[in-house]
């Protein structure tokens, strides 16, 4: 992988998640919305790429962490909303 698609995906993934929290802090979206959780899952995912591309481990787990939240978020709203 070449260092500006790195580049690119990691500028990426900070401006979704960004993006998501933006939207939730000026209640554009509520944090249950199902475009907040997948935000922060691709979001996240695009900086661990950039992360582990250039070595910055502690960013990558925290970025790793976050993904779990948001797909556990998401499988519980899911479930919420189906009982």
């Amino acid at each position: 992988m070449t260092k500006i698609v790195v580049d690119i995906t990691g500028w990426l993934g900070a401006a979704l998640l960004l993006a998501a929290y933006g939207l939730v802090s000026f209640k554009k979206i509520l944090p249950e919305a199902g475009r907040y959780q997948f935000f922060n899952a691709v979001g996240s995912c695009c900086l661990i790429v950039n992360t582990m591309y250039y070595r910055a481990y502690p960013s990558a787990l925290v970025n790793v962490v976050w993904i779990v939240i948001a797909i556990s978020a998401t499988y519980r709203l899911r479930h919420a909303t189906a009982s």
